[in-house]
């Protein structure tokens, strides 16, 4: 048998392997995760190059579904759409993330056919974190709970794709989008997106149940921001929340849901009923601004702008949050803080459920035999001390503990 590849093994660390942390050694050959028993057994192979762990949990890279900016960048308003997608996704590595879809909030259609166009799915590499496809949140959603969103640009005159063409121009590189069904003709279209492997996310809607389910029965399979920019919780009619619990749809989707567990948008009981309804649904994201990364001031959202104090962010002027400006491990040390949940969920929050959303679980968000090789080093605190893509690595924070 020809064998071919550089073997590395990563040894002395606990790894997160079916939904457990397990005291084992990981494997990687040409930027995927191998099983050691085919390399013994089958291959007759030896590791090329050890890299002791020092003891380090090693998870799956995490992966943003919903995020604006960060690093001074904010997708929906920079003039150079290529840098500001460089800049966000070489920043992130730092944070572990090592997929991301970059997200435009509501905007003009000249914004859309200007920065549409400019973005090229792709893997990760030392350059950046892989970018996935745009996330379109708005403009078909209602007024009514628009949030932080420019109402004059928010559209309720929506005739299916030919809308959305003539609003975005192209939506090639689009793998979600966030609507509300209860805007004239969303619902009707849904089918004909999810045909073009775009993940329909119900959010900033007024809708009530029956609507939501009449969504999610089309197609619809995401909810954006659970809890926020939506009706509150009704015992008589409990809104888009109500799609916690709902069983499976004729189509047998299951329903996932995006919460911002930044400590600020959620109460930390309204993460408790929302993880306890439904675990296996919970997605973690941040909702990140241009302000990421940066310090409190005021600082640009698409064609508005922010104020940050502390963790908070709000439209300049108002007390409406307009996003957050925590990282991923942020939000996923709080998740695990103030759900009670386990370690592992917190991660999987972050990691396999995002992949499951897009389809891609089989290849990211997991460290199963055949996925790719995109890890993390990080201690027993959530924080990060290397990032890997590909199995090879593209941050290191020099803080590695030698035990």
């Amino acid at each position: 048998m020809t064998v071919t590849g550089i073997i590395y093994q990563f040894y002395n660390c606990t790894i997160l392997m079916d939904h457990k942390f397990i005291r084992e050694d990981l494997w990687v050959r040409d930027g995927v995760i191998e099983n050691p028993r085919k390399l013994f057994f089958e291959e007759h192979r030896k590791a090329d190059f050890k890299i002791d762990c020092h003891g380090c949990y090693i998870v799956p890279g995490f992966i943003d579904l919903q995020i604006n900016g960060g690093f001074s960048v904010d997708f929906s308003s920079n003039k150079d759409v290529e840098k500001g997608l460089s800049k966000v996704a070489k920043g992130l590595l730092e944070h572990g993330v090592t997929s991301f879809c970059p997200t435009l909030v509501t905007s003009p259609p000249e914004t859309y056919k200007r920065v549409l166009p400019k973005l090229r799915m792709r893997n990760g590499s030392k350059a950046g974190s892989g970018i996935l496809g745009w996330h379109l949140e708005g403009p078909f959603i209602s007024a009514k709970k628009k949030g932080a969103h420019d109402e004059q640009y928010i559209l309720a005159d929506f005739k299916g794709l030919k809308s959305m063409q003539d609003t975005f121009g192209c939506i090639e590189n689009v793998k979600i989008i966030t609507l509300a069904p209860e805007v004239p003709n969303v619902i009707e279209a849904i089918p004909e997106l999810v045909n073009k492997g775009i993940v329909v996310s119900v959010g900033h809607t007024a809708s009530h149940l029956l609507k939501a389910e009449e969504a999610v029965n089309k197609g619809a399979s995401f909810i954006t921001h659970l809890f926020n920019a939506m009706l509150p919780f009704h015992h008589r009619d409990p809104g888009v929340v109500g799609l916690l619990t709902s069983k499976k749809t004729a189509r047998e989707r299951k329903v996932y849901y995006g919460m911002i567990t930044d400590g600020i948008h959620s109460h930390p009981a309204a993460l408790r009923i929302a993880w306890r309804s439904n675990p296996k649904g919970i997605v973690l994201v941040t909702d990140a601004i241009a302000a990421m990364g940066l310090g409190p001031g005021v600082h640009p959202l698409g064609e508005q702008s922010v104020t940050i104090t502390g963790f908070s962010a709000h439209l300049t002027g108002t007390d409406v949050l307009a996003g957050s400006v925590a990282t991923m491990p942020h939000c996923i040390k709080h998740f695990h803080k103030a759900s009670g949940c386990t370690k592992e969920e917190a991660i999987e929050a972050a990691t396999l459920h995002p992949a499951q959303v897009l389809g891609i679980e089989r290849t990211k968000g997991t460290l199963a035999y055949g996925s790719d090789a995109d890890f993390v080093f990080m201690d027993d605190s959530f924080h990060i001390l290397r990032t890997y893509i590909a199995g090879e690595m593209v941050f290191c924070s020099g803080e590695i503990p030698v035990k």
